[in-house]
């Protein structure tokens, strides 16, 4: 594998988008959502998307020119009409309406509909904290779980992500899918070529594989047994059932040959934390709270004990000074697509 320098991705993203028709502010977005996964380890959801994005933004399935839509529906309360625009550029936009009326209410709750893939769940919760907001982001994917029982795919894998702001610059942030692992990085087991772990997905068949390819045409396994498939019903009702977007196997896989439209669907809730308390007693106490989870006695062989969003927080300090590393697949996918639209593919920091 060979590293390369996160600015460098950064721009080639931004360059790939603006010249698909991305707004140059919009495509800087979505350049940084996927390029922060791959700072943060989630590899699956970085830059390797890429080349599929622009794939169906040529075929027109993804809008690049969206024009997202906002309505008030209740104090607290909004809709967003994606246009199906890229599914960074319209969470993004959603998450800061949500917050502009949080500030006047205390709580928003933004629903979403005609969206797509949108990435890392997290990258939203972040954008919350920084400003001071408490957040909470759900969102529906095409069938990746079976229902309780069942061996065909019918749920999205369902990713819920909360964030928290600290005094530091190491929110809280916690961010899962309601399968046992994401559905992302069997694509991206797939695309290298390698296995993946016995207990993450069935085949088509009903019986566990450690195929990648076979799993992708089976279903992933739901978290926790019965416990995973109801969250992921659950969030299927508050993504795609109430906000008017596509929901279970109506939500359209962009990884597959056909002319519909994803139609994935977003709720964020978020909530000012000053409308609660002083925000600077709020970090002090949430402080307190972490020291002390972090104190707990360690188990045999454990050095450190971790909140949710630091050992995120550290790779991403680490890759930005050691570069990111991309596979030989998705280097070729990456020189091809900027050949495509007359870019050039930034050269590797080392191999």
């Amino acid at each position: 594998m060979s590293l390369y320098n996160q600015l460098d991705l950064k721009i080639f993203c931004q360059r790939v988008f603006e010249r698909l028709g991305v707004e140059s502010e919009q495509a800087y977005t979505a350049a940084d959502a996927l390029v922060r996964a791959n700072l943060e380890g989630v590899d699956s959801h970085g830059i390797s998307r890429l080349a599929i994005y622009a794939k169906r933004m040529k075929e027109g399935r993804i809008q690049a020119a969206a024009q997202m839509t906002v309505e008030k529906k209740g104090e607290s309360v909004l809709l967003v009409d994606g246009d199906h625009g890229l599914g960074q550029i319209v969470a993004s936009y959603a998450v800061k309406k949500g917050m502009e009326l949080a500030k006047q209410t205390g709580l928003a709750a933004v629903a979403v509909k005609k969206s797509n893939h949108f990435g890392t769940a997290s990258y939203y919760c972040q954008m919350a904290c920084e400003q001071g907001f408490g957040m909470m982001a759900f969102t529906n994917s095409p069938p990746g779980i079976p229902p309780w029982g069942g061996k065909k795919a019918f749920f999205g894998t369902n990713p819920i992500a909360f964030g928290f702001p600290t005094r530091s610059d190491t929110p809280v942030i916690i961010d899962m899918s309601t399968s046992v692992v994401a559905r992302g990085k069997i694509i991206l087991a797939a695309k290298q070529g390698q296995p993946i772990p016995k207990g993450w997905a069935i085949n088509e068949h009903g019986e566990q594989t450690e195929d990648a390819e076979q799993a992708l045409r089976g279903a992933v396994l739901p978290l926790g047994g019965a416990k995973g498939y109801a969250l992921a019903l659950a969030i299927e009702i508050l993504t795609g059932v109430l906000s008017g977007a596509a929901f279970g196997p109506h939500v359209k896989n962009m990884y597959e040959e056909h002319p519909d439209k994803s139609n994935i669907g977003h709720l964020f809730i978020l909530f000012d934390i000053s409308k609660f308390m002083d925000l600077e007693y709020f970090t002090h106490l949430l402080e307190q709270f972490l020291e002390e989870v972090k104190s707990v006695p360690l188990a045999e062989g454990v050095d450190e004990i971790f909140y949710p969003g630091e050992r995120r927080a550290r790779e991403y300090k680490n890759r930005l000074l050691q570069g990111i590393s991309l596979s030989e697949e998705v280097e070729r996918e990456l020189y091809a697509l900027g050949e495509s639209l007359d870019l050039r593919f930034p050269a590797a920091m080392t191999s």
